[in-house]
């Protein structure tokens, strides 16, 4: 059996635009700063993945920003318009065109992830259809499917009932799933304490740089 693809869902930080309950606490800047040291997470995370590797931008205005973020070889795959159901939709359908069977996605937002996260990911789709990581806010850090995901637009996106939508939406289509530990992400001013004290002890380069930022910005 093929070993899975990853796909990174990311978005090119910018002053004032995304991580906006961040922003509301902390400011502008500051948010802008953690939101390019968790990108920066995201991406020691695909450096360190052995496999076929995505990386799926925003939207086709950022596939040339996205083509350079990466020394290691990836494929670029934009994101089309649409809720974030419909762009998972989508994409998913993409890479499986490009001859991808296993597929799993990460963000942006989930400095907790590991390598060892990611191969347990690939173990458990030798025996589940479906794997997925749930986050102690209700949403998961990571997504896997060995076969097309479901229609995922109707599913309550940044809502704290969307791991259990999710789940159930597999389980309605008979999918089989396997649920891993569960970790933290990052949305809001509220998760930062959590994760001062997760990443104080996390030796990886670009967790090392998001700690001293979040102790800079306790």
């Amino acid at each position: 059996m093929a070993d899975p693809v990853l796909v990174v869902f990311c978005r090119r930080p910018r002053l004032g635009e995304g991580k906006r309950r961040l922003a509301r606490a902390l400011g502008a800047a500051p948010a802008l700063a953690i939101a390019q040291a968790l990108l920066e997470c995201a991406l020691e995370d695909a450096c360190a993945w052995p496999g076929a590797l995505v990386i799926a931008p925003e939207n086709p205005a950022e596939a040339r920003w996205a083509q350079g973020l990466l020394e290691r070889a990836a494929t670029v795959q934009p994101q089309p318009r649409g809720n974030l159901g419909e762009r998972l939709n989508a994409v998913d359908a993409a890479v499986r065109a490009a001859g991808h069977e296993r597929v799993l996605f990460i963000g942006s937002d989930a400095p907790s992830l590991t390598l060892s996260d990611l191969l347990a990911a690939q173990t458990a789709l030798d025996a589940s259809d479906v794997v997925l990581a749930p986050a102690r806010d209700g949403g998961v850090t990571l997504m896997g499917s060995g076969l097309p995901w479901p229609d995922l637009a109707p599913l309550p996106w940044s809502e704290p009932t969307l791991g259990e939508a999710l789940e159930q939406c597999c389980r309605s289509h008979a999918r089989s799933v396997t649920r891993l530990a569960g970790s933290y992400d990052i949305d809001q001013a509220s998760d930062l304490p959590a994760a001062r004290r997760a990443l104080a002890a996390d030796d990886r380069p670009a967790r090392r740089r998001l700690h001293e930022l979040l102790v800079k910005n306790a």
